[in-house]
């Protein structure tokens, strides 16, 4: 059974393992949810994205949690968020559109100060897999060059691609413009400002959902997030598991692999 959720910032595409759906001309980022804390398996997707070196969860079985934020506007509560990252010592990657950049300038430049990531979420939010190469590079560098304005972060490297449409073409163009994809193995609906449920709901979650190598999608806007976090921080560090930045997993798999007993 298929499952179409759509967000103002994202589509998931839900499918049982070993389906593969097409919407328009390219796929929607999806998953059966695992509440058995493992990496939820992701079918015929883990192919293509072995390919082209792209991510949705750290699959070495360490106990290592990486959180990142989508940014499309501000609601009020990122500034709550940062000041939880930096009292928990949590490092995220907030992946940005252009909107948020040229609204928020102060607070992307806070982000980058207090040695978090910013992640290229394209500048107007289109469906990649419905526009040529030559537009999606204009996206990309067009939100480069709004970051590069208001912080002193020297390049973004790592691409969300917006409302998770991706096919094989974008995850190679994106490759070849230096970037890596970066997709998710925990979401659930947290987006619906007029719809938040309290801090217990995003916590709960959470908690339901989390397995070893989770890469965490949360959106900035939501409430619940901004009042669950330092909970969510707090339980999770209690259950042994370490906050890592995706330069910590992305550096990790570029290291040479030593084979001992050769």
């Amino acid at each position: 059974m298929r499952k179409l959720i759509v967000a103002p910032f994202i589509i998931f595409l839900v499918f049982s393992v070993g389906t593969t759906a097409v919407v328009a001309d390219g796929y929607g980022w999806g998953f059966k949810k695992n509440t058995e804390h493992e990496v939820p398996e992701i079918g015929s997707y883990q192919q293509m994205l072995n390919k082209y070196n792209a991510y949705y969860a750290d699959l070495s079985g360490e106990k290592n949690i990486y959180l990142t934020f989508d940014n499309g506007y501000e609601q009020g509560y990122t500034d709550s968020i940062l000041d939880v990252l930096e009292k928990t010592d949590v490092p995220a990657t907030f992946f940005v559109t252009g909107q948020y950049v040229e609204s928020e300038p102060e607070l992307v430049q806070r982000m980058v100060e207090e040695g978090h990531i910013i992640g290229n979420h394209s500048y107007h939010h289109p469906d990649f897999s419905v526009i040529s190469k030559k537009s999606m590079k204009k996206e990309l560098e067009t939100l480069e060059d709004a970051v590069a304005e208001v912080s002193d972060q020297e390049e973004l490297k790592y691409l969300r691609p917006p409302r998770g449409m991706f096919n094989e073409q974008t995850l190679e163009w994106a490759n070849e413009l230096g970037y890596i994809h970066i997709f998710w193995s925990l979401a659930f609906v947290d987006w619906e400002t007029n719809k938040q449920k309290g801090w217990e709901y995003a916590f709960d979650e959470v908690m339901k959902q989390i397995h070893p190598g989770a890469i965490v999608l949360l959106h900035t806007v939501s409430e619940d997030n901004a009042k669950g976090l330092e909970q969510m921080i707090s339980e999770l560090k209690d259950q042994g598991y370490s906050f890592k930045s995706l330069d910590d997993l992305v550096l990790r798999d570029k290291l040479p692999k030593v084979i001992y007993g050769y």
